[in-house]
């Protein structure tokens, strides 16, 4: 069964009508895969604690936002109004990244429904980001047996900026951005290896210019774990992406790296990253797309998870 991680709380914070972010989404993703009845299974996460929060972000930061002290220019670069929900959904969601990073390491594949916070800085969020998920699953990932090296695929539509800085510093955590050029944020510190793409990029082009650079940077830096971040803001209908993916490039693009992780037996903890459209269950089909395509090639990861 395919490792799921979700919580209810992922879609229930209190926003502004009217707000761009696909809040309920994550609920409405969860709903489609119980109907579908697939082999699945389910699990709610814990909020992550103080301590590992502390060892990826600035504890003032931190302390500030917790409690509600976080000025309000700063609030404003996150784009949320505080609240008690936020916090929780946000503490949540980082648990729910690191118990992705445990079930696949123990399974060979596994998704979290939300996830990709990947704006998060050190010392101030941005970009409806408080802290790096990406950052504290990759530090909890290298404190495991076996895992030295962890690189951080990135495909959301918009540059990892915060995950970039964060592991600037990490030679043992590698990151990869793929994103659209002339898009959000204007300034992108470099991560190990960046592939811009022009504004309409679409299918053939991302596909061929990516998936050739992934297959090198698998067979340079050997990660014993790759942290997936399958945004689906590539779509050409999205409303924040400025790319032009098909829903098929897409769902080529999720079986490119899967298929690629399950050949060099390397662990994939996924998250579903970005996707923005006024209508929230128009983004479902687009993430529902990187359960399928795991699903196909799940059975590889269990087989030389059972064999390691």
């Amino acid at each position: 069964m395919l490792p799921l991680i979700y919580h209810p709380v992922y879609s229930d914070f209190p926003l502004p009508d009217g707000h761009r972010y696909p809040l309920q989404k994550y609920r409405l993703l969860f709903e489609r895969l119980q109907r579908l009845a697939l082999p699945v299974e389910f699990h709610q996460p814990i909020p992550a604690t103080r301590k590992v929060i502390d060892a990826v972000h600035d504890p003032a930061y931190v302390s500030q936002l917790l409690a509600g002290d976080l000025p309000l220019v700063k609030m404003r670069r996150i784009g949320f109004p505080w609240s008690d929900a936020l916090i929780a959904r946000s503490l949540t969601s980082l648990g729910g990244t690191t118990l992705t990073v445990d079930h696949a390491l123990d399974s060979g594949l596994a998704i979290h429904l939300t996830g990709g916070y990947h704006h998060a800085h050190y010392d101030f969020g941005s970009g409806f980001c408080l802290f790096n998920d990406l950052m504290i699953a990759a530090r909890h990932a290298l404190t495991q047996p076996g895992i030295d090296k962890v690189m951080i695929v990135d495909c959301d539509v918009h540059h990892g900026d915060g995950t970039a800085a964060l592991a600037a510093d990490h030679p043992d955590i590698v990151t990869f951005s793929v994103h659209c050029e002339k898009n959000f944020p204007s300034r992108k510190p470099p991560s190990d290896l960046d592939l811009p793409l022009p504004t309409g990029t679409g299918d053939q082009d991302y596909l061929s210019a990516f998936l050739p650079l992934l297959d090198l940077a698998l067979a340079q830096y050997r990660p014993d774990m790759v942290i997936y971040d399958a945004g689906v803001d590539v779509h050409q209908a999205d409303a924040l992406g400025y790319l032009a993916l098909s829903t098929e490039g897409i769902y080529q693009r999720d079986s490119g790296v899967l298929s690629r992780c399950a050949k060099h037996d390397i662990p994939v903890a996924a998250v579903i990253g970005g996707g923005y459209h006024d209508s929230h269950t128009s983004l479902v089909p687009l993430h529902e797309q990187l359960i399928q395509a795991a699903l196909i090639h799940f059975a590889d990861f269990a087989s030389s998870s059972e064999v390691s």
